[in-house]
């Protein structure tokens, strides 16, 4: 089957959605530590959905997976707990920054370093299984149009990260705390940075585990559905990294016990509203004091984190689905799918009223922001489809 660039594109929008979404649910959960509800999260997105998924939409995801060599998988599972490193100062940068201006910095980071990385990697090292070069991209119409898209992309960022800063500098403190409660400018930035570096290594987990899809393929799987295997590996590297820092923070937090007991103590009772700050209940509602274990509602808690971690890996199933349908322009998939987040992330920011308060100016530029990453995607999928044409 021939790639469909505007098929992928509409795919790598869905994982947009789903990504720039995923923190919503757990706005819902009460009265447990931020290091509780965000491992139950991710098991479910890092372990139960890649597996389930792979194993009833794949052929033979197992048998595929032992055919692999071992630095085929020793790379992509790196590769996957690298990234994991970034997805845990992830739910910190929102913390700090809120949904829209958060996610809109740290991923303006893994657009410019997931996207243009491999490419030049494969310049440098011809054997490296990436699909094309530096050198490759500029040699022809369609690449320099779909590189012209990563760079209005990178514009949108720069202009989304500049109203943040205004708002910033303009909006009354009262206003900044009302939406984000623990607002820091400064310590968000540079959490968004390690994080969004970080984050970039996801791109070449996916690079590394190419043979793995390749393997999916021969096995009876289809195209579309061929990234499935791959990121069973990618993601239980991503598990690992979060698995030991949420464990370690349950046990120096003494929080481990919030995964069985129907209550909690109130220095363990975070609500997790407001971009993902974590506030001590007793001192945001002036709840029971200290000494009064809390009422946990444990159904609700489970249920939304699972949601919330079901929710994150559809971006990634959308993500491969995608990147399927780009054909040699596969590069550009990256730039797409953090423009879209941060696209959608900014909109959920607009309707938990993070922008409010904040100066005509302000709002003019993460319009403008939008507007160019919007932009952005059109240009990229314009650039893809050409390649189709052979122009």
């Amino acid at each position: 089957m021939l790639p469909n660039p505007l098929l992928g594109v509409v795919f790598h929008w869905l994982g947009g959605l789903a990504s720039g979404s995923f923190y919503v649910p757990y706005r819902a959960v009460k009265k447990w530590s931020w290091e509780t509800y965000w491992l139950v999260g991710g098991f479910f997105s890092w372990i139960i959905m890649p597996s389930l998924l792979a194993v009833i939409i794949t052929h033979d995801v197992f048998g595929v997976l032992a055919k692999q060599s071992f630095s085929t998988l020793g790379w992509t599972y790196f590769f996957g707990a690298m990234w994991g490193f970034g997805g845990l100062t992830f739910g910190l940068t929102m913390r700090y920054l809120g949904m829209s201006l958060g996610m809109g910095v740290a991923l303006g980071y893994c657009a410019a370093f997931g996207t243009m990385l491999p490419p030049i990697a494969k310049s440098l090292f011809p054997d490296l299984p990436v699909a094309v070069s530096l050198g490759d991209i500029l040699s022809n119409s369609p690449g320099l149009v779909t590189l012209a898209g990563v760079g209005v992309c990178l514009i949108g960022i720069f202009v989304a990260a500049l109203a943040g800063l205004t708002k910033e500098r303009e909006m009354p403190e009262e206003e900044k705390h009302k939406a984000i409660k623990e607002f820091n400018f400064t310590k968000g930035i540079i959490v968004a940075t390690f994080s969004g570096i970080m984050s970039a290594c996801f791109a070449f987990a996916l690079t590394a585990g190419n043979p793995i899809g390749e393997s999916s393929i021969a096995a009876g799987t289809p195209a579309l559905w061929s990234g499935l295997p791959k990121l069973v590996v990618v993601l239980l590297g991503g598990f690992t990294t979060n698995f030991v820092w949420c464990v370690l923070l349950n046990l120096r937090n003494r929080t481990g016990y919030q995964y069985f007991s129907g209550t909690s103590k109130p220095e363990h009772a975070h609500q997790s509203g407001g971009g993902g700050e974590h506030q001590p209940v007793g001192a945001a509602s002036g709840g029971l004091a200290s000494g009064h274990d809390l009422k946990v509602p444990m159904l609700k808690n489970y249920v939304f984190s699972a949601l919330a971690g079901i929710t994150w890996y559809l971006q990634f199933f959308f993500y491969t689905m995608g990147e399927s349908q780009m054909g040699k322009f596969g590069f550009a998939s990256w730039t797409l799918h953090m423009a879209s987040i941060i696209i959608f992330s900014t909109m959920w920011g607009w309707y938990f009223h993070e922008w409010k308060g904040s100066s005509p100016k302000a709002h003019r530029l993460i319009f403008a922001g939008i507007a160019i990453l919007i932009l952005a995607t059109v240009v990229i999928g314009c650039g893809a489809w050409m390649k189709t044409l052979g122009s």
